[in-house]
């Protein structure tokens, strides 16, 4: 049966992806940050994920203000590099893996959630960011991506609660999913960060800090936390981490944490990282 052995969580900020395919990680502002996913880089090596669940947002890139789905699976069988404006980033096809995220589909929508299935669309840096970090620079993805894309842009968003029960649901899936697979979920986003308005540039290392500790320890309490929470502590794009809350509700209530990087700044955000391991 498939299994998920881990969850990832990595801020995805667009800058991070240029300063990798412009060839500046060893620049004095960019070294710090790509330093500190050298463990992670072995990590997954040694883990071998056969299939990645990543959640991330789309930044106008597949979706518009035309169409909004709270919740996105990709069913394809892979996904191009989306163009933002300059190009699509110089990196492999997202290969996906139809027969899970189809399995996915059907048990989470029976399992109550409304699910939109999406056939065909572009990925952005809020899904390739992540990976390279991850990956690296190869010359195609080491594993299959089944993107999901979460509405943390136009109001509503979904709630914590909610993400949170959506990653059990997707745990209840992959579980039920007749295959020997290696299955990893990750989510993106965040940390605290805003880009408009008086308050743009807001950092908070406290509570980015007390995020990355509940995630752990009290991921009910981070579940149940407002809207309103992220908005005033960590800023407008700050609800992006109800994102890592869907790759939390996918593991154990008792967890491994196996590592956890933070830094400040990454072009105008705070980018936090954890992988946490099913005990």
């Amino acid at each position: 049966m498939a299994k998920i052995t881990a969850g990832v969580a990595t801020s995805h900020v667009p800058a991070v992806g240029a300063a990798l395919d412009s060839g500046k990680t060893q620049d004095d502002y960019w070294k710090p940050l790509f330093a500190g996913y050298e463990f992670s880089k072995e990590w997954i090596k040694n883990e071998k994920p056969d299939v990645i669940i990543l959640v991330y947002n789309d930044h106008a890139s597949a979706f518009s203000l035309d169409l909004i789905p709270t919740f996105a699976i990709g069913c394809a069988d892979e996904f191009q590099p989306a163009d933002e404006g300059w190009g699509p980033r110089p990196v492999p096809t997202v290969k996906g893996h139809p027969e899970l995220a189809w399995h996915i589909a059907q048990s989470t929508i029976l399992d109550e959630f409304d699910m939109t299935i999406v056939n065909k669309m572009d990925v952005d840096h809020g899904l390739t960011v992540p990976l390279s970090l991850m990956f690296g620079q190869p010359e195609e993805w080491p594993c299959k991506i089944i993107p999901l894309a979460v509405n943390v842009v136009q109001y509503p968003p979904p709630t914590g609660n909610r993400c949170y029960n959506l990653g059990k649901a997707i745990r209840r899936a992959v579980d039920s999913f007749d295959a020997d697979l290696n299955v990893q979920i990750w989510g993106t986003g965040g940390m605290s960060h805003q880009l408009q308005g008086p308050r743009a540039g807001l950092i908070n290392r406290e509570f980015d800090t007390a995020f990355l500790d509940g995630l752990t320890k009290d991921p009910q309490a981070m579940a149940a936390m407002p809207h309103i929470d992220y908005v005033r502590e960590a800023g407008s794009e700050g609800i992006e981490m109800v994102m890592w809350l869907i790759m939390r509700g996918a593991l154990n209530d008792k967890v491994d944490e196996r590592y956890r990087f933070y830094h400040v700044p990454a072009s105008n955000t705070a980018v936090g990282h954890i992988i946490l391991e099913n005990k």
